[in-house]
């Protein structure tokens, strides 16, 4: 697709060409510009005015930033990331960056910079506590989950929505990333050396590879919500009150995923990235901290049960759908948490896009941490049908990731 890509000597031109963004920034006297995009697929300024004017310009590119140009993707992702900001900033706008303009013709979001934020997975690398964060996300998820389905709002609004929020190229890639390439590797899996034998001992493990199925045919048909559909430590934004540490601030960003799935997939992506950080923290001796982040998995879930049975009260048809239903869905998305941890935390480990809180381990503690994961992860969909209380989850994500701890 021919359009023009934005750089850091053509963003301030491009601001002033916009109206809508006269009273955010002011384009005459930027005095700093820079490329931040570290994710797999887009262009990210951060733009600062002499007068404290903040703007964060994405632009969509049109294939994976990740891989180049031999990747196609279609820059209309950023359609769908707007309408996500829009729609899921209405439920709850603590949560949720400011969206300023969409730009149709370039494929460009400009939203609010959140200065003094940063990004939840690198605090988390640095063994930093951000506490009352999963509790925010976990409403978060509520809000969205309740509000953009069928107990939230009528059901012909409902249906309208979710017709204009397909997104099928980046559907695919959670398919095929997620669910299927790291049992059927076409030549994007990679691991060290020292994990081969895990690697394959997760392709080859029948028991997960139905369990990937099942969870590939709940992705795929279960729509839901208009879930946020990348929900993990590197798109939520986290800020301390005061200090590094202590009471913060969260925002959920990078919702270009988003489109109607199933509730519990946002959900266990968290567990997953969470899961990851207890990893890092156990494979460098940090027992404590381990303990500390798995417990964020029993705090975002009792948040989400929390304010989505409050929103609950207010249901739009509560004829037939009686606490009894509130009851079966949260049974079952609790279920279904512990089947999509299993394949986020998983194809972190063994496919393309990995996480960096076990990629800048150096190899000799990654192998451990990254063994532990792989075990965990088949361990998860064997035992989700039976106890899958958040304790249990915490503890044998614990025991997993100590015995497999390498010095």
């Amino acid at each position: 697709m021919d359009y023009e890509f934005l750089t850091t000597d053509t963003v301030a031109a491009y601001i002033a060409s916009k109206p809508e963004l006269s009273s955010i920034v002011d384009a005459g006297n930027i005095v700093d510009v820079q490329e931040v995009g570290d994710g797999n697929l887009n262009l990210v300024f951060i733009v600062n005015d002499a007068h404290a004017g903040t703007v964060v310009i994405k632009q969509a590119l049109p294939f994976v930033r990740l891989v180049g140009p031999e990747w196609p993707m279609t820059p209309f992702r950023a359609e769908r990331e707007a309408e996500a900001l829009r729609i899921h900033g209405s439920f709850n706008q603590e949560l949720v960056p400011k969206l300023y303009l969409y730009d149709s013709e370039r494929f460009v979001i400009a939203m609010e910079n959140l200065s003094g934020y940063r990004v939840w997975r690198g605090a988390l690398i640095e063994g930093l506590r951000h506490d009352g964060v999963a509790e925010l996300i976990g409403e978060y998820v509520a809000e969205v989950a309740f509000g953009t389905s069928v107990v939230g709002m009528p059901a012909d609004e409902q249906k309208v929505l979710m017709a204009k929020s397909i997104n099928t190229e980046l559907c695919k890639i959670t398919e095929d990333l997620v669910f299927t390439e790291p049992y059927d590797d076409i030549g994007r899996n990679s691991v060290l050396p020292a994990n081969e034998v895990d690697a394959q001992a997760l392709a080859t493990d029948s028991v997960m590879i139905h369990a990937m199925g099942e969870a590939k045919w709940k992705f795929m048909t279960n729509a839901e919500a208009l879930i946020h559909g990348d929900l993990h430590t590197g798109s939520v934004m986290v800020k301390a009150l005061k200090g590094d540490e202590g009471p913060s601030l969260a925002m959920a960003f990078d919702s270009e995923f988003s489109f109607y799935g199933p509730v519990a997939f946002d959900i266990g992506a968290l567990w997953a990235n969470y899961t990851l950080a207890a990893a890092r923290a156990v494979a460098l001796g940090n027992v404590e901290f381990a303990e500390w982040v798995l417990a964020l998995v029993g705090e975002t879930w009792d948040s989400f049960v929390n304010r989505f049975s409050e929103l609950y009260e207010s249901r739009v048809d509560p004829r037939v759908w009686k606490e009894e239903m509130l009851e079966d869905r949260l049974a079952e998305w609790k279920s279904d948490a512990w089947l999509f941890a299993a394949a986020k935390m998983s194809r972190r480990i063994v496919g393309l896009a990995k996480a960096a809180d076990i990629e800048t381990l150096e190899p000799g503690l990654r192998e451990g941490a990254a063994r532990g994961v792989l075990e965990l992860s088949r361990q998860l969909v064997r035992e989700r049908n039976s106890d899958t209380s958040t304790s249990s989850f915490e503890a044998l994500a614990l025991e997993i990731l100590t015995k497999h701890k390498t010095n």
